[in-house]
């Protein structure tokens, strides 16, 4: 029986010729990856073991992204751990205030993931560099420090689910509304510990931005990774953002898949996460009314530069509604001197916006946005569980950077379509 393809990209980096679904193996590991919140529980459980050196000080990625820069003492602390960590070891993929970017962003940016790799990070969206044909997944902190020590992982072979991709998206649908139409589609446990494999003709009119915001919510269908195809359009990006050698696998004709599912990406519509679960979804013409208090348009998922491209596209020559709050973040530096250059920022401004650093903050409810009792809040991140970005007793509707824009503009949950025919 043939294999995946992360089952091929598993099976060369346990030094296998063949694995099969379910099957453990102890695999090599390319990139570890730890944040400001994971990072200390994995560097403390590392003080507890024999071995106090890192396996490769080039193989391993901090990033300070969560709360930075700094909203509390407790945060302050954490990063000063990752900090003095990363000094002592000598790590050379050190990110900090100044260098930083939201994680699953700036590494691709960073060109430290290309094609072929095999990288844990702990952090759950990790699966986000599957765009690039890696197999990526989230870890546990004591994971993170083992890898951190070995250079190797325990895995079970996942077991995979095809996503044939056909047809073009239409005008203001994006890879936010395919990812949230197919967690929609099969639940928040439809690929539990399984492979998503995407494929088809209809790949090629996805972006690379569109791609990676697929692979980055593949966690939240249950997903062990998410991943690409390597073709054209993944090449060119990493020969303009990486000098290492990658290496592409494509899954055998007769790879097994426990399901296939057709996606027909010109039927598609733009879609909405209702509270409180990804899954609950519904198409813009089925929002009905929504008011919203707040947008956000940023994070690991939907803070990319095509992103702010679409965001401004709405906003410009518009006012954000009265009474509601509207914070943008572009997800790494290089992209928030992007968008300034390209006037985005002050399209953002003078819409009556805030504009970000980098950060994580709102997503989880850590800060730059967190909501009271009764506020709804529409945003372009990944979670929208209870309290998830504040009070229990708020909400969160999950949506496109198109949706959210249009969103603030009307006050309600809109489609960017509406605008353009009042």
């Amino acid at each position: 029986m043939g294999m995946t393809m992360s089952q091929k990209i598993l099976a060369a980096h346990a030094g296998l010729d063949q694995v099969k679904a379910g099957q453990l193996i102890e695999a090599d590991l390319d990139l570890v990856l730890g944040n400001d919140i994971t990072s200390p529980v994995a560097i403390h459980e590392m003080d507890k073991m024999n071995q106090k050196s890192v396996f490769d000080k080039d193989k391993i990625a901090l990033v300070m992204d969560h709360f930075i820069p700094n909203k509390d003492i407790k945060s302050a602390e954490n990063c000063k751990c990752c900090r003095d960590f990363a000094c002592k070891h000598e790590i050379t993929n050190y990110f900090d205030v100044g260098q930083m970017g939201i994680e699953h962003a700036l590494l691709p940016e960073k060109g430290l993931v290309v094609a072929g790799d095999l990288v844990i990070g702990a952090d759950s969206h990790t699966c986000t560099y599957g765009a690039l044909g890696a197999f990526s997944t989230g870890v546990g902190s004591t994971d993170m420090a083992a890898g951190m020590v070995t250079g190797k992982a325990w895995f079970k072979v996942p077991s995979a689910i095809k996503f044939e991709l056909v047809g073009e998206p239409a005008k203001w649908v994006s890879g936010k509304d395919v990812i949230l139409h197919i967690i929609g589609m099969i639940g928040v446990d439809g690929a539990l510990y399984k492979s998503m494999e995407f494929t088809g003709e209809g790949v090629k009119n996805l972006t690379m931005d569109d791609r990676f915001t697929i692979c980055n919510m593949a966690i939240e269908a249950g997903g062990k990774n998410g991943i690409f195809p390597v073709d054209e359009l993944a090449v060119q990006y990493m020969k303009e953002h990486s000098i290492r050698p990658f290496k592409t696998y494509e899954a055998d004709p007769d790879a097994l898949y426990d399901e296939t599912y057709v996606i027909d990406l010109s039927k598609l519509k733009p879609t909405v996460s209702f509270p409180h679960l990804p899954s609950n979804t519904r198409t813009i013409d089925q929002v009905g009314e929504v008011k919203i208090d707040q947008a956000v348009i940023g994070s690991c998922t939907n803070g990319r530069i095509d992103d702010m491209r679409i965001a401004a596209q709405v906003l410009k020559g518009r006012k954000v509604a009265k009474n509601v709050r509207c914070i943008v973040i572009p997800a790494t530096q290089a992209i928030y001197l992007q968008a300034m250059r390209e006037g985005l920022l002050e399209i953002f401004i003078e819409a009556g916006a805030v504009v970000s650093t980098p950060t994580c903050g709102p997503c989880l409810g850590g800060y730059m946005g967190i909501l009271a009792a009764g506020e709804r809040c529409i945003s372009t991140t990944n979670r929208n569980f209870v309290g998830r970005m504040g009070h229990v007793d708020s909400e969160i509707y999950l949506a496109s950077p198109a949706v959210a824009a249009a969103s603030a503009v009307a006050g309600r949950i809109v489609c960017p379509c509406e605008l353009d025919e009042n």
